[in-house]
């Protein structure tokens, strides 16, 4: 009785993007490669946080982190964007707002 309970408990203390949150990201991920600015991406689920890696490449290291991390909800906001380099590009409280940083990648001038 005790061993079901306890595998529950372990499976549910990861953090993971629900399904409002995986449109938003698999929307932006989907004008990105009709656009051929990306390639491939990846996703983890963590005790702490859950990342979507996305890559030009699959065997380079990711261009961008999209990181969920709940603890910081009231404090920074629990949505960051994190660049290659680790910096953290746009972090907040509303996923739609935190992905714009990535959306300006795709506007480009037209001759």
């Amino acid at each position: 009785m005790n061993a079901p309970t306890s595998l529950a408990a372990s499976g549910s203390d990861r953090v993971a993007f629900d399904r409002t949150e995986l449109n938003l990201v698999l929307a932006l991920y989907g004008r990105m490669v009709a656009a051929g600015e990306w390639r491939d991406y990846g996703l983890s689920f963590l005790r702490d946080v859950a990342v979507f890696s996305v890559f030009r490449r699959t065997a380079e290291q990711p261009l961008y982190r999209i990181e969920k991390r709940p603890k910081l909800r009231n404090r920074q906001g629990q949505y960051a964007v994190i660049g290659m380099d680790g910096q953290v590009l746009k972090r907040g409280h509303d996923l739609r707002t935190v992905l714009r940083v990535l959306e300006r990648k795709l506007i480009r001038a037209v001759e």
